[in-house]
C-alpha cells in the first residue's frame, strides 16, 4: 500500500474517533467520515462527511468548519507525521448518488416484473 493511501486511512480513522469522542454532536444525528483524500504533496486533506438525517448536513458542516482548529490540534497531537495535512470538510455526495441509483434499479426491476405478468 502506498504512503498516500495509508495516510488517507489513518486520517479517516483518527478523525472518526475525534468526531465521536471529542465533539458534542446532537444525539439524534449520525455523522460519518466516509473517506479522506490527502493531496499528493500531503499538505491538505478533503474529509468527506455524511450526515443523517440529510437535512442537517449543512448545519453539521458549518459546525465542523467552526471547530476545524480544535479538530486539527487533536489530529496534530495524535499523528506522528509531518506535515499533518490541513483539513477541509466536504459534503459526501457519492452516498446520495448510490442511493439514487438503487432507487432507479428497483424501479427498473419492478417495471420488468410488471411486464412479465
Amino acid at each position: 500500500m502506498y504512503r498516500k493511501e495509508k495516510l488517507d486511512m489513518m486520517l479517516q480513522k483518527e478523525l472518526s474517533r475525534v468526531l465521536f469522542k471529542e465533539l458534542d454532536l446532537p444525539s439524534n444525528i449520525v455523522v460519518t467520515v466516509t473517506r479522506v483524500e490527502v493531496s499528493l504533496n500531503g499538505f491538505s486533506a478533503k474529509v468527506y462527511i455524511s450526515v443523517l438525517p440529510t437535512e442537517k448536513q449543512g448545519d453539521i458542516l458549518k459546525m465542523l468548519g467552526r471547530k476545524v482548529y480544535f479538530i486539527q490540534q487533536g489530529i496534530n497531537k495524535k499523528l506522528k507525521i509531518r506535515p499533518v495535512p490541513r483539513i477541509q470538510f466536504v459534503k459526501e455526495t457519492k452516498t446520495e448518488e448510490a442511493a439514487r441509483i438503487e432507487v432507479i434499479l428497483k424501479q427498473i426491476k419492478d417495471l420488468e416484473k410488471n411486464e412479465e405478468l
